[in-house]
């Protein structure tokens, strides 16, 4: 393996400082964005409060996400950012009352990795913005102490589900009346299990108690070092998906950017952000990470060789050319990676993979790119097993597009706008603000319905085809959380270009305090 020294030398020898570029504000768009937050929280509060989501069209709800009330949880960071203080006091309020002792009915088995990206992530970043540049917030509320004590407990019942012979969690824990046991699944994904690095690791510093750390930990070197790396890293870097979890071998060798494997290779990067001492050899991994996909993984669509996406792989000899909005976090976190190293190559081969997604959104009707997407790989034979031609339906639109669609809804996910907002911190180009700002325009233009906002069933029909009736608890956290920080003026907890980065954000975009750095 490379030593760290030697990958530190390399970037000291090809990085270039970059400038801090200058930013720009958009009172009017950042008040328009406001106004759709306020639309969906008023539908929300009034008729799913305190259940998870709002069914907008119904006006109804759903407790898909345990019974706690996931929206509200999701909503408060971004309540804060956007000095919400009537919908942070009653989120606040509603804080102390949530019993994760119990789940709603029928709702008892828990997703250890969701849970803690919206939940956990969501109750420390409210912690830490109301102890850090926000305090103002939250004078006089009791809920601001009861936001850590919350997340602790949170944190103690689902840390039965590292009761595993290797110490990898399962994913699902069944939260019941009579106690918590975990699933009987026997392996668990890259994702669910990378995914709890940052949050726990966060609760054990502000806690003082290390157990929380040392449980994700132990979890995260069986991604980090593979035991049976023929068969679990098919590329340097790049892991497969799926682990056993009692004796932490990999099982297979398919992985790549999108969902499943994702936010592992997020987090890698952004463990570094938040404390940099620690975390050296995620940087390294991510590195390895980070050039292998470019090597291995660069792929142009045949009718468009201007666009760069990511293939996804089934080992190291075949490459499956298809891709997910899902995946469209790349380019940014690409971007994060660059700025962090002054490495204007991974900036630029980042901005590379914003086009692209920003392509799948020019194509569509709604002007709002598809859940899945597929392409032609321009280097391998047009014949291979791997590398078919688009259907006949979907020919003239390849060929203009560069991606036809195999997945055409739309659950309101951010990823796209997320790569913007990088996009624009790294480089200052409007450009970028303009894009997202587009893609609010289109995204409040099709999906608002009923009481709130809605999924949609076909990008590619007028009006998105069918409204699902569903708004998703990450449409408060993170869609309208990045349209509004891109057009926002600048605050402690806006990304930087200069390596002064207060805070990181999880992959819900809960933003949590980069540890020892001064608010």
């Amino acid at each position: 393996m490379v030593s760290f020294a030697i990958v530190l030398a390399a970037v000291s020898y090809i990085s270039q400082a970059i400038a801090a570029p200058s930013y720009v504000a958009h009172p009017e768009r950042t008040a328009a964005v406001k106004e759709v937050f306020q639309h969906a929280w008023d539908g929300y509060y009034t008729y799913a409060f305190p259940n998870d989501t709002l069914r907008p069209i119904s006006e109804s709800y759903e407790n898909d996400r345990n019974g706690w009330g996931a929206s509200a949880v999701d909503a408060l960071s971004t309540a804060l950012v956007m000095g919400n203080q009537e919908v942070v006091d009653q989120i606040l309020e509603f804080i102390p009352t949530i019993n994760f002792d119990l789940t709603a009915p029928g709702r008892e088995a828990v997703s250890v990795f969701e849970t803690t990206i919206r939940y956990l992530g969501g109750l420390l970043s409210a912690y830490d913005l109301l102890t850090g540049p926000l305090s103002e917030y939250g004078q006089g509320h009791e809920a601001v102490k009861a936001l850590l004590d919350q997340a602790t407990h949170l944190a103690d019942i689902l840390s039965d589900s590292f009761d595993t012979p290797s110490g990898i969690p399962r994913n699902t824990l069944f939260v019941t009346p009579s106690g918590t046991r975990p699933s009987d699944d026997e392996t668990n994904g890259i994702a669910t299990i990378g995914t709890l690095i940052l949050e726990w690791t966060r609760l054990s510093d502000l806690t003082g108690d290390p157990k929380y750390h040392e449980l994700v930990q132990k979890a995260e070197d069986y991604l980090l070092s593979p035991l049976n790396p023929e068969l679990g890293e098919p590329f340097p870097g790049l892991i497969g998906t799926n682990l056993n979890v009692t004796d932490g071998l990999f099982v297979d060798s398919s992985g790549g950017w999108n969902g499943g494997t994702d936010s592992f290779y997020e987090y890698l990067i952004k463990m570094y952000l938040y404390d940099s001492e620690k975390y050296k050899f995620y940087l390294e991994r991510w590195i390895t990470a980070i050039d292998s996909s470019i090597e291995y993984l660069t792929s142009h669509p045949t009718s468009r060789p201007d666009i760069t996406f990511l293939a996804a792989y089934r080992g190291a000899n075949d490459l499956n050319f298809v891709s997910t909005h899902l995946a469209c976090f790349d380019g940014g976190n690409f971007i994060l990676g660059g700025l962090t190293l002054d490495r204007k190559d991974y900036i630029e081969y980042g901005l590379e993979l914003v086009n692209g997604c920003h392509e799948t959104y020019l194509a569509t009707e709604t002007q709002i790119g598809p859940e899945v997407f597929r392409w032609q790989d321009s280097k391998l034979p047009p014949n291979a097993s791997n590398n078919q031609p688009p259907p006949a339906e979907w020919a003239d639109f390849y060929e203009d597009a560069g991606f036809w669609i195999q997945w055409s809804s739309y659950v309101l996910r951010p990823e796209v706008i997320e790569s913007y907002y990088y996009a624009y911190r790294a480089t200052g180009d409007t450009t970028y603000q303009d894009w997202a700002w587009d893609a609010f325009v289109a995204i409040n233009a099709t999906t608002r319905a009923g009481v709130g906002y809605s999924s949609v069933s076909d990008v590619n029909a007028p009006g998105g085809g069918e409204k699902t009736d569903f708004q998703e608890s990450f449409f408060f956290a993170e869609v309208l959380k990045y349209s509004y920080l891109i057009q926002a003026e600048e605050a402690p907890w806006q990304v930087s270009a200069d390596h002064d980065n207060r805070f990181v954000y999880n992959t819900e975009a809960h933003p949590l305090r980069a540890k020892g750095n001064p608010i």
